[in-house]
């Protein structure tokens, strides 16, 4: 996982001087590591400042809280996803596949991302800030607007029922990707998100066109 920043910080000091923001870089991708535990343990800044080998004091050379290190997580999440949610309604016409393919690159984030999985479902975010998990809240909401909006350009071109419900259709997807991040992040990440997902996306959204 490659978490960009532009966030611009000098090297501990003491230690040969490091590139703006690869100290930041360096501890969003050890966090989101430490994330990957299937025991699901509830990562603090004492294990992430001795994953690292440095003191707690340097994390907050960088990072204010670790509610601001979970933000640069969600942040990532919210550009990657959205980014591949653009490319998809900019590069396929049919609505019944922009939905299709949204679908099935919401669970090959995750598996491709196993720790921030655990962000997604909010299990990671447990006893943080109240903030992260409305901010995750808020991505659900996003990505259901986007399914609805691929839904009803699905039904303008006949591609489905005119009559179709298109918001429980989209709320409908997206409790189903949840699902499948649950069990995917509570099953110790054996059961992969993607497994007999072309039989399901036919029942739930449409067969493919």
């Amino acid at each position: 996982m490659e978490i960009p920043t532009q966030t611009t910080d000098s090297a501990e000091s003491g230690r040969t001087r490091r590139k703006p923001g690869t100290r930041r870089l360096q501890i969003l991708q050890t966090l989101a590591s430490m994330l990957e535990d299937p025991r699901g343990e509830k990562v603090t800044t004492a294990a992430l400042a001795a994953r690292l080998d440095v003191s707690e004091a340097a994390l907050y050379r960088h990072f204010a809280s670790k509610a601001q290190m979970f933000e640069g997580l969600i942040e990532f999440i919210e550009t990657t996803i959205f980014g591949l949610i653009n490319d998809i309604s900019t590069k396929e016409q049919s609505g019944l596949r922009q939905a299709r393919r949204i679908v099935q690159m919401l669970l090959e984030f995750a598996q491709t991302n196993r720790g921030l999985t655990r962000v997604l479902i909010g299990d990671a975010l447990v006893n943080e800030n109240d903030r992260l998990q409305d901010r995750m809240n808020q991505l659900l909401e996003r990505i259901e607007a986007s399914l609805r909006q691929s839904l009803r350009v699905a039904v303008s071109q006949g591609e489905l029922p005119a009559d179709l419900d298109t918001g429980a259709r989209a709320a409908l997807a997206v409790a189903y990707v949840l699902g499948r991040w649950h069990r995917f992040a509570k099953g110790g990440f054996r059961k992969q998100p993607t497994e007999g997902l072309e039989v399901q996306l036919t029942t739930m959204v449409g067969p493919a066109a």
